[in-house]
Order: C-alpha cells, then structure tokens, then sequence
C-alpha cells in the first residue's frame, strides 16, 4: 500500500549558471522540475512509500525524467511512453532583483495527451492520498478528464485528495475558465493548499482568513495557505490559526518551496499529527527547498528536517 500518489507532467529544466536575461546566458545545468512529482520525492525523502503518474516522450529526456524520480524511491510503475509526442522542456530565468521567470516548452508534450483510460483503477484505489494540481488540468481537455477520473477513482475507495492550485497563468487561455476549473477541483478537494497570491486570483481578496472563509464555503475541508517566509494559516470548520515560517539567511531558488510546504504538510498528517505541527513541518520543509538550485534537490531527508527543527542534534564527526 502506498502513502501517496500523484499525477502530473514533469519536464527537463534548463536552469542557468548565472543570474541575468536568458539572452545572455549560455552554461545550463539539466534538472527537472514537475509540481507533482516534486512533492512525491519530498515524501519519499522524509520516509512515505509515494508513485508518480504520468506519461514521457520515448527519448532520453524521459528517460532521463524516470530513471532520477525513480532512483528517489518514488514508484513509477505507472509511468508510460509515447512516441508521438515529446517529453516537455522549460527554462529558468533568475535575476537578483524581481521574481524567477519560466519559458515553457510544453505545448502538445507527450503528457498533455494523456487520457482517463490510461489510469490504474486499482493503483489509486491502494493508497491513502491522491495529490492533484491545477496545472494538469491547464494542459489540455484530455488532461483535465484525467484529472476527475482520478478524483472519481479516490472517491469510490475513501482516498484523501489533496489540491494546490499552484497556478501557471501562462498556461490558461482565459482567466474566467481557469477560475471556473480550479473553484471545482477545490470543491472536490478533502485538503486544499493555495498560495496567498493564487488565493487573491480565484477569490478577489489578498486576506488570507478570507480565503480560507471561502474555501470552507464549500464544505468540510483541511485548508493550508501559504505566506512564504511568513510562514502559513491553516484552517478547518473548528478553527483558524497562523503557524510561522522559518527564517533563511540567503535564499538560493525560490521555485519549489510550495511544493516543499504541501510534502511537509501532508507528512505531519500522515504520522497523525494535529494541522499546527503539520503546518510547521510544512514551513521548515518549504524553507529548506530554497537554499539549493533546482526544484528538489534542496528537499531534506528526516534527519535533516529534524535537526533544522532543533529536535534532534546534529554530529559532525
């Protein structure tokens, strides 16, 4: 039985040697990068059994894609090929002043032709979570029939869904669509995890106890927004309460640490403990995804997450 699963696109990313316009930078380090995939290996590091769905070009990209989640200890059993399409690409741009820029790649990827048919029934149906993102469903009609397949499948077997938003604007054709999509993914949620930012998109309000008012509109849910270095609220229909974030001296590569806070989060539920610790796992895993290059290579082990949390010490020699 697995802890989680998750479906989603994952791609090679190209992510610059230096700070500055693409058009000056010629030396790239090859990663990956995936929302969903990224938060499987955050799991699978702090000890959860985690699969990732999808489906790769058949080309040493994809490859390349499967063989590194997998050698993270994440199941890719479920993991297809196509020769169709290829595995999608996209390029990191940083600058010292102003947000990390993407250029996406990803127009008719190998993933974006994925279709509900392709979904193991019994695979989803053995695991505890089922993690979705809004980005899926920005990738094509296909890809959004997938995505309530899937919510169908965790429904039948009492599978908790969990929802970040996590929105890619440049992916969305039209803004009132993508609010209409993502309001319904979130009604569908048992866990719902936005970025304060994305939660002023969907809901018109940069007050985070509003969102999170919104959200319960719509029923019995567990709901985590995240405040960036502030930390985060969570909320359910008991209670509301600010957890703190976790103060980063320098931080290296922004991109990624979401995805960290949801890995960190849903590993405090899974070991049962109450949304104030779980949220505050979710912060110190969130903080750690920043101070390395790449979307997970920064993502700590449990020993790690333990002695940066002052609960365990840590010995050097």
């Amino acid at each position: 039985m697995l802890d989680f699963v998750t479906l989603g696109e994952t791609m090679v990313m190209m992510n610059p040697d230096e700070s500055g316009s693409l058009k000056y930078i010629f030396n790239f380090k090859k990663q990956l990068g995936g929302a969903e995939s990224n938060v499987a290996i955050g799991l699978s590091r702090l000890g959860f059994k985690t699969g990732w769905i999808s489906l790769l070009g058949a080309d040493p990209h994809g490859e390349y894609i499967k063989a590194f989640i997998q050698g993270e200890g994440v199941d890719t059993s479920q993991v297809k090929f196509t020769t169709a399409a290829p595995t999608g690409l996209f390029f990191k741009e940083r600058r010292e002043i102003g947000e990390t820029k993407v250029y996406y790649y990803r127009k008719n990827s190998a993933f974006s032709t994925i279709k509900p048919e392709d979904l193991n029934e019994e695979y989803i149906a053995q695991s505890k979570y089922l993690h979705l993102t809004g980005i899926t469903p920005a990738l094509s009609d296909s890809c959004y029939q997938t995505v309530l397949r899937a919510i169908e499948i965790a429904k039948k077997y009492n599978v908790k869904i969990s929802f970040d938003p996590n929105l890619r604007l440049k992916l969305w054709k039209n803004k009132n669509h993508m609010k209409e999509v993502i309001l319904n993914l979130i009604k569908e949620a048992d866990i719902v995890l936005p970025g304060l930012s994305e939660g002023q998109i969907i809901f018109d309000t940069n007050n985070p106890e509003e969102i999170a008012k919104k959200i319960l509109g719509f029923g019995e849910k567990i709901i985590a927004i995240k405040l960036g270095p502030e930390g985060s609220l969570i909320a359910d229909s008991n209670s509301m309460k600010y957890v703190k974030g976790f103060k980063i001296e320098r931080e290296v590569d922004p991109v990624g640490a979401g995805d960290g806070f949801a890995a960190g989060f849903l590993a405090g539920l899974l070991k049962g403990y109450d949304l104030s610790q779980s949220a505050l796992i979710g912060n110190a895993v969130g903080a750690f995804a920043v101070t390395v290059k790449g979307d997970v290579e920064g993502l700590p082990t449990m020993d790690e997450l333990q002695i940066f949390m002052g609960e365990k010490e840590e010995i050097f020699r």
